[in-house]
């Protein structure tokens, strides 16, 4: 199995309980909705997060193939 795989499948069963954990809970429902609401929000910010790191990181790497690209050509 691939990490990639691997850590969505966490990341899946994490939130899946969090929600199913909530939902259980006995509390007002508009205090419930708050919290699916709430967590919701976290959980995109940081898959946001992770896309922007990610994508500086693939942007660096592409920087820096063009640069060694252009220090081999200019051999």
């Amino acid at each position: 199995m691939s990490t990639g795989k691997l850590v969505l499948g966490i990341l899946g069963g994490v939130a899946a309980g969090a929600i199913l954990g909530i939902l259980f809970a006995p509390e007002k429902g508009s205090k419930t909705r708050k919290k699916i609401a709430d967590k919701g929000n976290d959980f995109a910010s940081g898959l946001k997060r992770k896309f922007e790191d990610s994508y500086k990181n693939i942007a660096n790497n592409h920087d820096g193939l063009i640069e060694d690209n252009k220090d081999f050509a200019n051999k």
